[in-house]
């Protein structure tokens, strides 16, 4: 039996946290989340319960790669011979929340090609990683920080390109790898390279509780939880449901989001303005601010809906700030934007 996670609806406050995971669930395609605080704000909590939002999937019976049977062209390559041969049986299944260890090598975060049997048989044996395990799934690193550079590469790499290459001695092997990537750290431990940084679609800083009401109000349901699991999360079963239903809503809506010129036009003067190199914050905030008009329950977007995403897509990718006096925090830089170019 699984262990009750703490329900999302319940957590108090930390709404950018929980609005940056709930937009990348409605499109990953923004790139994935890297949330920054200290230790005991509830970073863990809200990527764990993230699963629990989601609607259960399609796919391949067997397939350790959980291929979506429904899209023949993003299949592995023993979906797709097992295709030709026949109707691939598929199964629903929970989506849920890989964890990648921080001991984790190379070959167990992508996969090993058993180069042996390849030369004997002419087959290739693909010995799947955990960027097969998290296709279709929410792929979690705690610390992520620490991790090795090459292997922060490496997940960015496939959650960038939806596949997962793997070569060893001239043999190469690629599958689908489509997840939503979460990343958690706490900056006194050191940070991530620029490089890196800049690769994640979204970036939240999250503080512990000031306020006294609010900080008891976590205290108490956090005891209320550890004291009886299974009741707590009865009580918050319906309102994790409405956001569920939401998510499902905004994902459709999507898929008819179309963002007109005046949208991009004030992405691109956003990222002007903020002096942010590239243009891969233009685009991270436009698709960002088409799934925040989803999540509205709007088919049209605004540019108010750009300076809103904004605060969650800038702040990790600005090489200087508005306010040279000192380090802009999300609300800083949330003020700030929406006095520079308004609302409408």
């Amino acid at each position: 039996m699984n262990r009750p996670v703490f329900p999302f609806s319940a957590i108090v406050g930390q709404e950018d946290m929980k609005e940056a995971l709930i937009l990348n669930t409605i499109n990953p395609l923004i790139g994935g989340v890297l949330i920054r605080g200290e230790k005991g704000t509830a970073k863990s909590t809200a990527v764990r319960a993230l699963a629990g939002l989601l609607p259960e999937r399609e796919v391949v019976l067997g397939c350790p790669c959980g291929c979506d049977p429904r899209v023949p062209g993003a299949m592995c390559p023993e979906c797709q011979e097992r295709r030709k041969e026949g109707e691939l049986p598929s199964t629903a299944v929970p989506m849920s929340v890989v964890e990648l260890p921080l001991s984790s090598t190379e070959d167990r975060v992508a996969g090993t090609l058993d180069i042996e049997a390849a030369i004997t048989t002419g087959k290739k044996r693909f010995e799947p990683g955990v960027l097969a395990k998290a296709n279709g799934n929410i792929l979690y690193v705690d610390e992520i920080n620490l991790l090795d550079d090459n292997i922060v590469d490496l997940l960015l790499d496939a959650a960038a390109m939806g596949v997962n290459y793997i070569e060893r001695e001239g043999i190469s092997y690629s599958h689908p790898s489509k997840f939503i990537l979460v990343g958690t750290m706490n900056p006194e431990e050191g940070d991530l390279r620029p490089q890196l940084l800049d690769r994640f679609g979204m970036m939240v800083d999250v503080v512990s509780e000031k306020d006294e009401d609010r900080r008891t109000d976590i205290i108490e349901r956090r005891m209320e939880f550890e004291k009886n699991p299974e009741s707590f999360c009865k009580d918050y079963r319906e309102q994790n449901a409405q956001i569920r239903e939401n998510i499902l809503k905004a994902r459709e809506l999507l898929k008819g989001i179309d963002a007109g010129r005046d949208v991009i036009r004030a992405a691109v003067r956003i990222s002007l303005h903020l002096g942010v190199d590239g243009h891969r914050s233009d685009l991270t905030l436009i698709k960002a601010a088409e799934a925040y008009a989803a999540m509205q329950m709007r088919t049209e977007v605004y540019p108010s809906d750009v300076t809103h995403v904004a605060k969650l897509v800038m702040p990790h990718r600005m090489r200087r700030n508005p306010f040279q006096d000192s380090n802009l925090n999300s609300e800083e830089l949330d003020a700030w934007l929406k006095s520079t170019f308004g609302t409408n």
